[in-house]
């Protein structure tokens, strides 16, 4: 083997290791670190205010409580929703329990199973408000890489991501999201159905320090018909809780009663 090309093969190596280096992270582990950001790795309660505006004008609110479990056999995410306001739905309850969701009202005794794809308020639908690790319920692929504007107007280099449900009974069949790529924060995402019709496109904006890393506050829902539609989502109050098991029972819920 001649020096020259000796050289030459060092120097290839040395570049392939760069450009190794410097690939993106597979697509997979940007979604599992965009979950990271907007979901604490344990078990933690918030608030939720979601308000619904038409063309600019507010038409309806209601405030959840909203306490998470992630659980230890598929690292998804059980959460126990109770209703706070308006007063005419205070004190009823939502719980998901892997693809279970279930709706108690304790002013009938009675617990109902509800599709996640149900809207709870204006274009937040039942599973928009539950806690969810996307990379547990979608296959990621990299598609690419772009500049978008964010939900404060602000331009962020992103990595593109396209999600394809692993499972059938998941909120949404696909989605197309937007991290960004110095920080894994997710800045967007558009939400389809199964036949490719967009549903909504979502910006998750206002982040603040909340459990040691700074995590979207406010996510903005605009309906895919009709941008005119808005619905505001906006978490308060984080902290970590230990959620009991009991509360994450069906059987539970006429007994559930708020620490």
């Amino acid at each position: 083997m001649s020096l020259a090309f000796a050289r030459a093969a060092a120097a290839g190596f040395i570049l392939a290791c760069l450009a190794a280096a410097h690939a993106a992270p597979s697509a997979q582990t940007i979604l599992a670190a965009s979950d990271a950001i907007r979901n604490p790795e344990k078990s933690f309660g918030l608030n939720a205010t979601l308000i619904e505006y038409r063309s600019g004008k507010q038409t309806d609110t209601n405030t959840l409580a909203i306490y998470s479990r992630a659980d230890p056999n598929g690292g998804q995410f059980r959460s126990l929703l109770r209703f706070v306001a308006p007063a005419r739905d205070a004190g009823k309850l939502m719980l998901k329990n892997g693809n279970d969701l279930w709706f108690f009202d304790p002013g009938s005794k009675a617990s109902i199973r509800l599709s996640p794809q149900q809207r709870l308020l204006g274009q937040a639908a039942n599973g928009d408000v539950v806690t969810v690790n996307l990379a547990k319920d979608y296959h990621a692929e990299l598609a690419g890489e772009e500049d978008v504007v964010d939900g404060e107007r602000q331009n962020r280099h992103c990595y593109k991501l396209a999600l394809a449900a692993n499972t059938p009974e998941v909120t949404y069949h696909t989605l197309e999201m937007w991290v960004e790529q110095s920080s894994n924060r997710p800045v967007k995402a558009r939400f389809y159905t199964e036949s490719g019709r967009l549903l909504k496109t979502v910006y998750y904006r206002k982040y603040k320090p909340a459990l040691g890393v700074e995590r979207p506050t406010e996510t903005v829902i605009i309906d895919g018909l009709d941008p005119q539609w808005v619905t505001v989502m906006r978490y308060t109050d984080y902290a970590l809780r230990d959620v009991p098991e009991a509360w994450l029972q069906r059987d539970y819920l006429p007994r559930f009663q708020p620490e």
